[in-house]
């Protein structure tokens, strides 16, 4: 056996790093997951470049249905605002709902089944507003957003959960950044689709946003060929063979002990802590600190100001004076993926911590940057380039830490009892923030004018204060001993199973042989 062969490994897959290598299995169950990933960032940004098209069929219909001998009048401008925000808003609010349900839909049906389920939402959202414009009515478009919304907010829970459980110890940061990843092309996808020359155009928009509907499809036939995660399996479902075949169809290797090993640490670990409900979540000083760190995290990542960028970054270019604005959302959009995939690389070679503390402080000063730029834009007209550059700094800063660290470190902060009820909670903060910031944005720049984006630059400095005082690094560290790290001093059960770890190894390498 040559050394090629042993770093290649008995199915050819190239090994990443000691002994971990990505195999066929685990790249298509990865791709199936982000396909969720996709479809959340899609919906995040469709709603922004056709948004003057959108209004104007909102106008048309409150037009339409008028009724008498008067000639029709056309919508208040107030009414259309608050329509406007409610239709970028409402998204959130289907995912501040659907959060909670992420736990008992992981626990109940799996990680890969709920998955499944979840693309019936899809579904629907996408087929309502798609069919919203023929039947003249703004309230099918304002559900399917409230659906599509709800989706996404068990896609954001399931997808960063499903990736975490089913990747290598040392490659799941790198990895976890995928969510992300999927998001960002979400995002651009949407924004090249809305350009007029394609689908950004009063008779097309409805495709636009129906579209949602094909990477759902898609997923729903590719979910049936991956594996379940092999720690629900093992630790929810007590299936050892089960996870024995799917760890086995992840890794490409035939000894899984040492995998299933950790496996049942953990379990061992949940024996003591049980199942933890969202009520416990909060009694039990246990958990107390995580969690605060969790919420923390995924409101450091909503507050940070970068919806309002997404949602209205077209109209932002056009108050600064940018010619075609929609294209330099699309440049925005580029920029959003280049960085993601920059972080992807980074995450397991720098650190969780330190590449978020790095992103709030640039996001801070790309923030103060496009104050100044607006606020000095009508007596210097090329500080729209100062402004613009602002806001490519803004994204980039985003996607270095604050945009993929929050979506899997809180998977990492807990153990496998308290892991569902954690995401769901987290996820509602997440969810909240995002609302808050997409309802209350236009309201708050008619008051602050070119000064929005201080108070953004506050609570970045807040954020970046908090995360240097308490958020701790995970990299390189198992579930187990992430949960630990907040137990002080180590349980008994954690000094027995230092003493019989190599007897559990030898019984389990003996057990996969047969």
């Amino acid at each position: 056996e040559t050394e090629r062969d042993r770093e290649m490994g008995p199915s050819g897959f190239q090994q990443l790093g000691a002994r971990e290598r990505v195999t066929g299995t685990l790249m298509l169950a990865l791709f199936t997951a982000v396909l969720g990933s996709l479809q959340f960032g899609y919906n995040l940004g469709v709603i922004n470049a056709p948004q003057k098209i959108i209004e104007q069929s909102y106008n048309e219909t409150w037009m339409s249905r008028q009724q008498g001998p008067d000639p029709p009048l056309p919508i208040g401008q107030q009414l259309l605002t608050t329509l406007w925000s409610l239709s970028v808003a409402i998204f959130s609010v289907g995912g501040m709902f659907s959060s909670f349900l992420v736990g008992t839909l992981a626990e109940w049906l799996g990680r890969k089944r709920a998955m499944l389920a979840n693309n019936i939402l899809a579904l629907l959202g996408g087929t309502l507003m798609g069919l919203s414009k023929y039947s003249r009515s703004y309230e099918m478009l304002i559900l399917g957003r409230f659906i599509i919304g709800a989706y996404s907010g068990i896609a954001s829970g399931l997808v960063p959960m499903y990736i975490g459980e089913i990747s290598p110890t040392s490659l799941r940061g790198m990895l976890g950044t995928l969510h992300q990843l999927g998001i960002v092309t979400g995002i651009l996808i949407a924004q090249i689709f809305g350009l007029e020359a394609i689908l950004g155009t009063d008779e097309l928009w409805p495709y636009l946003l129906a579209i949602t509907i094909l990477p759902a499809v898609l997923q729903t036939a590719l979910l049936p060929l991956c594996p379940e995660s092999p720690r629900y399996l093992y630790i929810m479902r007590n299936e050892e063979s089960k996870a024995k075949a799917c760890l086995r169809a992840l890794t490409g290797r035939q000894d899984v002990g040492p995998d299933l090993l950790d496996m049942k640490e953990e379990r061992r670990g949940m024996e003591l802590e049980r199942r933890v409900t969202l009520v416990q979540l909060f009694r039990s000083p246990a958990y107390r600190q995580p969690l605060f760190i969790a919420i923390m995290l995924q409101l450091s990542q909503q507050l940070s100001g970068i919806n309002a960028v997404f949602y209205y970054s077209t109209s932002i270019f056009a108050r600064m004076g940018v010619e075609r604005p929609v294209y330099i959302t699309i440049g925005v959009g580029v920029i959003n993926t280049i960085f993601t995939v920059l972080s992807l690389f980074l995450v397991e070679r720098i650190g969780r911590r330190f590449l978020h503390l790095t992103g709030l402080a640039g996001m801070c000063v790309c923030a103060v940057t496009m104050t100044v730029s607006l606020a000095l834009l009508d007596r210097y007209p090329w500080m729209s380039y100062v402004g613009t550059l602002g806001i490519f700094g803004f994204v980039a800063f985003f996607e270095v830490g604050p945009g993929p660290i929050p979506w899997f470190i809180v998977a990492e902060l807990f153990g496998q009892g308290a892991r569902p009820a954690a995401i769901a909670l987290s996820g509602l903060a997440n969810w909240t923030a995002n609302f808050i910031v997409g309802m209350s944005f236009q309201y708050i720049v008619a008051v602050c004018g070119p000064y929005v984006f201080l108070i953004f630059a506050t609570l970045l400095l807040g954020f970046f204060t908090f995360t240097y005082l308490r958020v701790p690094e995970t990299r390189g560290k198992t579930f187990d001993q992430i949960a630990s790290a907040f137990r002080s001093p180590p349980s008994l059960l954690e000094l027995q199973d230092k003493t019989q770890t190599h007897t559990e190894l030898e019984y389990l390498d003996q057990n996969s042989c047969l």
